[in-house]
């Protein structure tokens, strides 16, 4: 490394100067930028894909749907609430296949035309483990429901985004 002299105040030509010399530092720093331009789009690797566009719907509630609300107890069970009244396990299946066997008596048998089976709609609160609506749903599936869908409140604003 090379040290400039300059002249000084006394006259002599000998005495250091003591400026900086940045130029190296300007150097080395136009060379990381480089080096960061370069690598960067190599480091972070996108995958090209089409995402579903997705849209609110609104759930048309007919007066045969079943309406279940699933929650944690403060003990940690699972509460199951068909509409308002809350059932165990063994009644909320007891109660789904009276359910379906009303309904396809009341639409003409299991062979009628046009036959439409009841939906089970499931609201979950957010903090409930998933094995207390797994358990809702397996209920509901062993009864004969094949339309099990989800209440879930869309964020502020979703169907204005539309």
């Amino acid at each position: 490394m090379a040290m400039s002299a300059g002249p000084s105040e006394t006259g002599e030509t000998d005495t250091p100067m003591s400026d900086i010399n940045t130029t190296p530092l300007v150097d080395v720093m136009l060379v990381l930028l480089i080096i960061f331009l370069i690598t960067v789009p190599v480091v972070i690797q996108t995958i090209p894909m089409t995402l579903p566009k997705v849209r609110f719907e609104p759930t048309t509630t007919k007066p045969e749907n079943v309406s279940l609300s699933v929650k944690a107890a403060a003990n940690g069970t699972c509460e199951i609430y068909w509409g308002l009244t809350k059932v165990g396990p063994q009644e909320l299946l007891d109660r789904a296949v009276d359910k379906l066997k009303k309904e396809i008596a009341k639409q003409g048998g299991v062979n009628a035309k046009g036959l439409e089976l009841p939906e089970a709609h499931i609201r979950g609160d957010i903090n409930t483990p998933y094995r207390c609506i797994g358990a809702a749903i397996t209920n509901m599936q062993r009864a004969g429901f094949a339309r099990i869908g989800f209440i879930s409140e869309p964020p502020p604003g979703a169907s204005e985004r539309l």
